[in-house]
C-alpha cells in the first residue's frame, strides 16, 4: 500500500454508505530500536466526514495557534474519528471499506507535554 494512494479515498462501510474520507494515517514507533529508529506501525486512518483536506497536525492536543487557522480546521473537520487498522475491511482504488461494527476513536493525537 502505497499512503499517498489512500489519502483523500472515500470511506464507506461494508453496505456502501459513505462514512467520510481519509485526511491522514497515524502510526506508532514501537518495538526494539533499528539502526535509526524502532520500526512503525500503522495504528489506523483518520476520517473525516466533512472535508478531503488535511488536518496539518491541528488534530494534536494542545496545538491552537494560530486560532484563526486551528478554529477553521476543527470546524472543518467536525466529526473527525481516528478508523482502527483493524476496522479496515478492504482498500480498493480510492476506496476503503471499514468492517461492520467498526469503531470511531478519539482522533487526538497527545504531544508529549499532554500525555500518552
Amino acid at each position: 500500500m502505497i499512503l499517498s494512494d489512500v489519502l483523500g479515498a472515500d470511506v464507506v462501510d461494508e453496505s456502501g454508505a459513505r462514512i467520510g474520507a481519509v485526511v491522514d494515517a497515524r502510526f506508532a514507533l514501537d518495538g526494539a530500536p533499528g539502526q535509526l529508529l524502532a520500526e512503525p506501525r500503522l495504528v489506523g486512518l483518520l476520517i473525516s466526514p466533512r472535508s478531503r483536506a488535511s488536518m496539518w497536525g491541528y488534530e494534536r492536543s494542545g496545538v491552537n495557534a494560530p486560532w484563526p487557522i486551528a478554529h477553521y480546521l476543527r470546524r472543518v473537520h467536525r466529526g473527525l474519528f481516528l478508523a482502527a487498522w483493524n476496522d479496515v475491511a478492504m482498500i480498493d482504488v480510492q476506496r476503503v471499506v471499514l468492517r461492520d461494527g467498526f469503531e470511531r476513536h478519539d482522533p487526538r493525537l497527545r504531544t508529549a507535554s499532554h500525555g500518552s
